[in-house]
């Protein structure tokens, strides 16, 4: 296990200076973003291919957590890198705050992600060398709620790309679907994509929950974290205020930040149609 779990890290460190690299040839730092899901994608796969679990667990792992990086990324890819998409103005902002020293502080800050990767593949590490029979119960039920995590975040994309994709929709705010019920659908989803691998790596033993499998939670705890508090919904909810003003306030008030709830009577724009 400290094999795998060293050549996995020399893997990611390797993977964002190389990101970091490229970055400086497009001068979009979204690439990050799309190392970070690629990168977990391949830390399972690696755990899986060198693991010494029983087969059938580690194929489990690789799939579950393969097609769920891979998605992300090439999602990610498309949305804020591809055709020369212009950079995300979180990066813009930060390329600007940091000045002539811009490109030493991405370098840090894609080294941290990499770092993030392989904190955050520990329940992946923990799945591979479970030496138990299996799968069993508990690793069903992580793929029952995998499967149904995955499925939520890919309707709340597909809902946002339909809304986004209508020239009407300029500017304002999607109520849509799934976007009616959380200002952030994709956000909880992939928060419970991250409950399903803990609770994977909860068959690990010793003692289930206990000892080893307790590690498994250290990584949903800090996505949640990053979602509620850093990275994920504060910027976002600032640039889309930013953008779209009095219309996003509104929807603050009546639509739930993270947890999927119905929503509250809706203030004086009620009648205006509202999309982040």
């Amino acid at each position: 296990m400290v094999i795998a779990a060293c050549t996995g890290s020399a893997s990611m460190i390797v993977l964002m200076a190389l990101l970091w690299g490229y970055h400086l040839r497009i001068r979009n730092a979204a690439i990050v973003d799309v190392g970070w899901a690629a990168g977990l994608g391949l830390l399972a796969w690696l755990y899986a291919a060198i693991g010494t679990a029983p087969v059938k667990r580690r194929m489990l792992l690789a799939g579950l957590a393969g097609a769920w990086a891979f998605r992300l990324a090439w999602h990610l890819y498309r949305d804020r890198v591809a055709g020369g998409t212009p950079e995300e103005g979180r990066y813009v902002y930060l390329r600007s705050h940091w000045g002539a020293q811009a490109n030493h502080y991405f370098l840090y800050f894609f080294l941290g992600q990499g770092v993030l990767n392989i904190v955050l593949a520990i329940p992946f590490l923990l799945t591979a060398y479970n030496p138990g029979e299996g799968p069993g119960l508990l690793e069903g039920s992580a793929a029952a709620l995998w499967l149904v995590a995955l499925s939520g975040e890919s309707l709340a994309d597909a809902q946002l790309k339909a809304f986004k994709a209508d020239p009407s929709n300029r500017g304002q705010v999607c109520r849509k679907g799934l976007w009616n019920l959380s200002r952030h659908p994709n956000y909880f989803f992939e928060w419970l994509i991250w409950c399903a691998y803990a609770l994977m790596a909860s068959a690990s033993i010793p003692g289930g929950l206990g000892a080893w499998g307790a590690l498994g939670w250290l990584s949903p705890a800090i996505i949640l974290f990053l979602l509620l508090k850093v990275s994920g919904i504060p910027p976002t909810e600032k640039q889309a205020m930013r953008s779209r003003g009095a219309a996003y306030a509104d929807y603050q008030a009546s639509v739930n930040a993270f947890f999927p709830w119905f929503p509250r009577a809706r203030g004086k724009n009620a009648n205006e149609r509202t999309a982040p």
